[in-house]
């Protein structure tokens, strides 16, 4: 007995290519393809104002990392008109910006390296009102600060009373409980600085 031969299924049709991901939804850029997408990206500068003022990424407006929070309705009718990418020196403050904006609905990109990544690959930084006095980024001022109060407390322990090297374990403990908890109230401090609050804030 024959047996007729099973229709053979139709070919089923291929699979429209999804379209690729948004470059803000939790992402971070390499300075490559920050660079080419610049144009469609509203930059957002997390660092202080002094920081900021000593020279930024082109058409970045300015909203330090302390003011994310009371800054969401600007940030999220940005991110409603484009992707943001958020950049500070070296990535680590970009990081915990996007997690905060991410907390509350907002999606955006961190530039991976910051400014010294951008810098490094030889672009340059703007200051529209010419070169600026220098200021330390965070990081730099923590660990100047960090190391300073750590040398004088050793040094008052040994030459003015033995008690002032409470200090510099004070200092120690507070490093060891910022590395746990991913958080830093020395730089919270410093932010806070006139140094670092000299400068005017763009609006995103």
């Amino acid at each position: 007995m024959s047996v007729s031969p099973s229709p053979s299924p139709s070919p089923s049709p291929s699979p429209s290519p999804s379209p690729s991901p948004s470059p803000s939804v939790g992402v971070s850029l390499s300075v490559g393809e920050a660079k080419a997408r610049l144009p469609r990206l509203t930059v957002v500068d997390v660092r202080t104002p002094g920081e900021f003022t000593s020279g930024h990424l082109p058409d970045s407006v300015n909203v330090p990392l302390d003011r994310i929070e009371r800054s969401l309705p600007e940030l999220r009718q940005a991110a409603e008109r484009g992707a943001l990418l958020l950049v500070c020196a070296s990535g680590a403050r970009s990081g915990k910006a996007a997690a905060a904006l991410a907390a509350h609905g907002i999606p955006a990109a961190g530039l991976t390296g910051g400014t010294s990544a951008w810098t490094a690959a030889g672009h340059g930084l703007h200051s529209p009102d010419g070169p600026a006095r220098a200021v330390w980024g965070m990081e730099r001022q923590v660990r100047f600060t960090a190391g300073a109060l750590v040398l004088l407390g050793l040094l008052l322990g040994l030459f003015v009373h033995p008690v002032f090297q409470l200090l510099s374990a004070a200092i120690a403990a507070g490093l060891v409980f910022s590395a746990l908890t991913d958080t830093c109230g020395m730089a919270v401090v410093l932010g806070r600085l006139p140094f670092n609050r000299r400068g005017s804030e763009g609006r995103p």
